[in-house]
């Protein structure tokens, strides 16, 4: 109750205000498809009054009355609209935006204030429109979202290849995705080469890396959110392509036209598909049998249904699956081993319209992602022919369920209010262990122990513009979490503002305390499906941050062009780390069951803290678009129980980090673009001296070979040397640099239009680090030789993709 007294006072302490002037409100699409569009400016040229479409594409504008007002819509990648009205009485103004084709018409047209980066309260908020995203060269053609994000200062790229996102000294676990309000946890395929996500589903993708409004929690660095389209409602409109190791398929339209809408995007590869007839061939008069293989699909579904002006109802889905597998057969022996992985989510969102000031939607939102590793033998041996057979199964899973709902309240037009609520049930099994035959003396069964807890979390924001040049967002969240018998309540106080210091230039400054009660578990920083999901307990608290950043922020009109330059620093509480020699499989020791090895047990917890600088030059329209982004930052760690309880850098710590995007459209048929990027090495372990050794208890078959990811800091002895580790991450890798390549032909047709792309991957073949290999001989006189070897991952790589829309 007092929850609600709350927002019946806040809505009628404007009430006299609001009968002096009018409010216009309504929907801003695109022309055609009738898709709801986020993120569009509204704005009374002249004056201050202006707005911003959230999420559905809803606007709501206060302005005195009068015989006419003129309001303009804008957003990038789309012809602006002017409507001129009659503003004697409330009204409801949908608007319909029309796509700008730039294959038809390469226009360069100057952008109005209120479309201007410098204006926004916001700061450290990224964005790069799909078709950017889409003409851009991408590994094998597939292009990836999570990819042109890695693109952006403050965004480090982890290893060659991967998808993995460490921003501003974070680690992956630390970047709330979003799909549909449904959170994603592993957003990877082909073992992190690859994003879940098709680009040909997804409508809008928002990265922000600081100054997060209250409506955010849950996570410490950055919330990636993405919505996916909701379906043409005029007519059916497909897209999809043929590359060298996927296809995919896209189809929408309507279901009843003008009221509801679907859509359906499925992708899938076919490596497995491929290799099989080589291997089949290879293999052919041979006995003995051996087969890998390795394939991911994901599906996206969505239905939309317009109940009527005030009310909308959305059904949106996503199901991916990953599965590598070893088939083994010879004549006295059978094998199989596989690793599958996969995310499903479900949401049920419905946006209610209470009046003409105030928005509600509400939803229903499922995520589950599990984790399986099997192992099954089968031997024959001896003259009776004896059979023994061995099994394990390791599996580990996250689930939730999860209610939402947010307000967003527009009382004049200097306010614009959001609220809400949330709460999540999480249900997690960090580790489930299954062994039978010869693994174990005894049948040891799948005795899961889930994990029950509770997140919820309440919050309030305004984006308040008291005068002209200053705008502010000012926010607070309340956390809470439940699990076992131990309660966290956390406050989470959000600000940001923008000075303008001229028209287009201003000065940003932003401060966000952030909880994380959900950790990944990671001994390889590379985003692997065996990375544990766990969430936060009575003895292992929730991690923490605060993050402060200031900028600038210059626009201007001719080119279209925005600057940014930002600093930060932020400190972490209560990080998570694998304890020396731990792993994500917990091994029993004798007598003990391997369920009975609770995770808790191996990991450590420590603080970190991150500082640096980032520039953005970023141009999103016209002939010539692209950025420039450099990220100069210095990262730290310390943990008790680790590196000697000394300072070191974590592993994805790089001093520079630079990205040059560019697409040139060369001529309606022709489109050309080029990605460059360079970055410090990775951090590191590797000894620092080796040395003759005689330990009888050691064998020394497991040492001598250097594990990249090796956690161990201590001295090891074999029979023959021993190996010591000075300091965590002491070596620094090569730097790496790549170019990347790509050119689209486009053919257009009245109602199909059919586009090859040629790419290059690492045009000049450059053999950047993957890991590092250290092998020792004994040479005379008993000294030892040691010999580091660099392993790269990938040549230079042509690929070619057909693409098809009509």
């Amino acid at each position: 109750m007092r929850y609600t007294h709350t927002i019946l006072l806040l809505f009628f302490s404007y009430c006299v205000f609001a009968q002096e002037r009018i409010t216009i409100s309504g929907f801003v699409k695109e022309k055609g498809s009738q898709e709801q569009l986020p993120g569009a400016n509204v704005y009374i040229p002249g004056t201050s009054i202006n707005a911003v479409t959230n999420n559905y594409g809803f606007y709501s504008l206060t302005v005195p009355v009068s015989d006419s007002v003129t309001i303009s819509y804008s957003l990038v990648g789309y012809e602006k609209v002017v409507r001129t009205v009659h503003a004697q009485q409330n009204m409801e103004l949908n608007v319909f935006l029309p796509s700008v084709h730039q294959l038809e018409e390469v226009v360069v047209s100057a952008r109005k204030q209120e479309d201007y980066v410098s204006r926004s309260a916001q700061m450290s908020v990224l964005e790069i429109p799909i078709q950017q995203i889409k003409k851009m060269p991408a590994l094998f053609g597939e292009k990836d979202v999570l990819k042109g994000l890695q693109l952006m200062p403050g965004v480090q790229k982890g290893t060659e290849g991967q998808t993995g996102l460490y921003v501003r000294g974070g680690g992956p676990d630390q970047n709330l995705i979003i799909l549909d309000d449904a959170v994603v946890y592993n957003a990877n395929h082909l073992f992190g080469f690859f994003s879940v996500f098709n680009s040909d589903a997804i409508k809008n993708v928002e990265l922000t890396k600081g100054g997060f409004p209250a409506r955010y929690g849950g996570r410490l660095s950055s919330v990636v959110e993405m919505n996916m389209k909701e379906g043409s409602k005029d007519k059916l409109h497909g897209e999809g392509g043929i590359g060298l190791i996927a296809s995919r398929l896209t189809l929408e339209g309507p279901l009843s036209k003008g009221k509801s809408s679907f859509l359906i995007s499925g992708r899938r590869t076919y490596l497995d598909i491929l290799a099989a007839p080589v291997i089949q061939f290879s293999q052919k008069n041979s006995q003995e049998k051996f087969r890998p293989g390795y394939y991911f699909y994901d599906l996206n579904a969505k239905i939309n249904y317009d109940f009527g002006a005030k009310d909308k109802l959305y059904l949106s889905g996503y199901l991916g699956q990953d599965k590598f597998y070893i088939k083994e057969k010879r004549s006295n022996f059978e094998a199989n081993t596989g690793i599958d992985w996969g995310n499903a989510t479900a949401t049920m969102r419905w946006n209610h319209i209470l009046n003409r000031k105030l928005f509600v939607n509400t939803s229903f939102i499922f995520t589950n992602f599990n984790f399986a590793t099997t192992s099954y033998f089968k031997e024959v041996t001896g003259e009776n022919r004896s059979e023994s057979e061995s099994s394990l199964r390791y599996n580990s899973n996250i689930r939730d369920l999860s209610l939402k709902t947010d307000f967003d309240f527009y009382p004049s037009a200097a306010h614009a209010i959001r609220f809400g609520a949330q709460a999540t049930l999480h249900k997690s099994t960090p580790s489930a262990v299954a062994m039978s035959g010869s693994y174990s003396d005894k049948p040891i069964d799948p005795n899961e122990k889930p994990v029950q807890s509770m997140e919820a979390g309440i919050y309030a924001e305004d984006t308040w513009q008291p005068f002209d040049a200053l705008k502010m967002n000012a926010g607070f969240r309340l956390s809470y979490f439940k699990a076992r018998n131990k309660s966290y309540v956390q406050p989470e106080p959000r600000f940001s503002a923008a000075l303008r210091l001229d028209p287009d230039f201003s000065a940003k400054v932003s401060y966000a305390r952030m909880n994380q009660y959900v950790h990944l578990l990671s001994n390889t920083g590379l985003g692997l499906p065996t990375d544990l999901w766990v969430t936060s307990t009575d003895r292992i608290a929730p991690q923490q941050s605060s993050q402060y950043a200031f900028g600038f922020a210059k626009d201007l009109e001719q080119p279209a062009l925005t600057f940014t330059l930002e600093g930060f620093y932020k400190n972490m509480d209560h990080i998570l780390s694998y304890k020396e020699g731990a792993t994500f499989l917990g091994i029993a020791g004798e007598g003990e069951n391997a369920n009975d090895v609770n995770w808790e047990d191996n990991v450590t917890s420590g603080k970190g803290w991150s500082y640096g600088s980032e520039f953005l030059v970023q141009k999103k329209t016209g002939r010539l678009s692209g950025w420039i982004g450099y990220t100069l930052s210095w990262i730290y760690w310390k943990f008790p129980e680790l590196n000697n309880g000394n300072t070191f850098h974590p592993r994805y710590d790089r001093r520079h980090d630079l990205s040059i995007v560019g697409i040139y459209e060369l001529s309606k048929r022709i489109t050309m673009s080029a990605t460059w990027v360079y970055g410090t090495g990775n951090a590191l372990t590797l000894p620092t001296s080796i040395y003759s050794a005689i330990d009888s208890r050691i064998d020394h078959r497991f040492f001598g070979h250097y594990n990249p990811d090796e956690n161990s800091i201590n001295s090891h002895t074999s029979g023959s040397e021993a190996t010591e580790y000075a300091s965590k991450n002491n070596f620094r890798a090569q730097p790496f640099h790549r170019l990347d390549l790509a050119i689209q032909f486009h053919k257009k047709k009245k109602r199909h239009e059919r586009t090859w792309e040629f790419s290059v991957y690492n045009a000049y073949n450059r053999k950047n680090p993957f890991y590092y290999d250290i092998s020792h001989k004994l040479i005379a006189d008993g000294k030892i030789q040691s010999n580091l070897k660099k392993y790269s991952l990938f040549p230079v790589i042509p690929s070619f993709s057909y693409n098809f829309k009509f």
